[in-house]
């Protein structure tokens, strides 16, 4: 069994998002359609950083993380994720 390890590393503490980019960290829920390079998705209560991710058929997408990680995501998976946010922006 492919165990996921999360981003930074085992032992290190929690992995945050980039924020030198001039914004915020929000909390967002995302799927196949939805999720972005720089997300940091939440499973099984640990973070992962989508570093990539490759379209597959029906709408789902392979999400790659570090270390060689990947989960595969079905069109209609719902995940949480913390995402950097410019504030100044209208949604």
């Amino acid at each position: 069994m492919n165990r996921l390890t999360p981003a930074g590393g085992a032992g290190e503490g929690p992995v945050r998002p980039p924020t030198g980019r001039g914004g915020v960290v929000v909390s967002v829920e995302v799927d196949a359609g939805t999720v972005r390079r720089g997300d940091q998705v939440m499973i099984g209560g640990r973070p992962f950083v989508v570093e990539d991710m490759t379209a597959l058929a029906g709408g789902g997408k392979r999400l790659l993380f570090g270390g060689g990680n990947s989960l595969t995501v079905a069109r209609a998976t719902v995940l949480w994720a913390a995402r950097v946010a410019d504030p100044r922006r209208i949604p």
